[in-house]
């Protein structure tokens, strides 16, 4: 008697499979198995959250209670009360310090250090610069607040070279406040974005910058030429990762000047974290944290279409 090839046995399983029999594909409700665990997570603390957000926006609520409707009086009052709209304009004043400053020097960093990796330089290098981002940011808040006050190392050191015209308390300077807590968080940032840019340059073929030297280009065209249109994609996340950081920034403000002096560091997320515990305004608060999270997006979605990669 003739055994049954391979072909034929496979097919046989095939049809008294449960799946077969029903119509159904098997792998992707395997793959729908996998994926309900985290979808379940995601649904419970993420979309149901910020659901509740939106029905609370639409109302005015102590949080304790009863709400009355107050329909889109909450959004109107964020864009016609001048401190609202105004902690919204300093997020975006942040930008400059926390997305372009970062950007800007990893790029010139993380090039300085790709042409000395052989050295143990480049590791300390590399060791030194990522250190703030390990660094909790209450730490870090409180570190650079001592290092910026009246009697800090800064202005002592300033006061040491002869500058005591300059020197101030930075960060209850209402000139300076907002800079200062820029600066503290570029020097969080920067670790991040040079580590990603420098991840990026390692993937560039050397043949290129070999080709490039042979035709008698110099170090800017080589970077200009090859290196920054190569990181393309690295810079699109490092702009990205920067920005809604900028946007969304509120352990750094909170602890080096918990949104003084008066107003002028005020951030959205500060502005929410007082009207919903401070002064009870949930429903304020949560329209609040309705346009910081589209601004966001709107911010976020355009920077990846622009640095998305073009050639697949």
């Amino acid at each position: 008697m003739t055994r049954p090839t391979t072909d034929t046995t496979a097919a046989a399983a095939t049809a008294r499979s449960p799946f077969r029999r029903k119509g159904l594909r098997g792998p992707s409700w395997v793959g729908w198995l996998f994926v309900l665990p985290a979808f379940a997570f995601y649904a419970v603390f993420v979309l149901q959250p910020l659901a509740l957000t939106v029905q609370y926006s639409l109302y005015r609520w102590d949080g304790i209670g009863a709400s009355t409707w107050a329909g889109t009086q909450n959004y109107l009052k964020v864009f016609t009360d001048p401190d609202l709209f105004a902690s919204i304009v300093n997020a975006f004043k942040l930008i400059v310090f926390f997305s372009a400053i970062p950007v800007v020097l990893g790029l010139a960093i993380a090039s300085t250090i790709r042409r000395i990796a052989a050295s143990r330089l480049a590791l300390v290098a590399r060791t030194v610069i990522f250190l703030p981002q390990v660094i909790p940011l209450v730490a870090a808040g409180i570190t650079w607040s001592w290092l910026l006050s009246s009697n800090g190392l800064i202005n002592q050191l300033m006061s040491y070279v002869g500058l005591d015209g300059v020197i101030r308390a930075w960060l209850g300077d209402f000139s300076t406040a907002l800079p200062a807590v820029g600066v503290i968080g570029a020097w969080v940032l920067l670790g991040l974005c040079t580590l990603l840019l420098l991840a990026g340059m390692s993937k560039i073929d050397p043949a290129l910058y070999e080709a490039a030297r042979l035709d008698g280009a110099g170090s800017f065209r080589e970077f200009f030429s090859i290196t920054l249109p190569s990181l393309r994609q690295e810079i699109g996340v490092c702009v990205t990762v920067t920005v809604i950081a900028a946007l969304a920034s509120f352990d750094i403000v909170y602890i080096a000047t918990q949104g003084g002096p008066g107003n002028s560091t005020m951030v959205p997320g500060l502005e929410i974290y007082y009207l919903a515990f401070s002064e009870r305004q949930v429903g304020l608060a949560s329209a609040l944290a309705v346009i910081l999270t589209v601004l966001v997006i709107a911010c976020a979605l355009p920077i990846q279409w622009l640095t998305r990669d073009r050639t697949s």
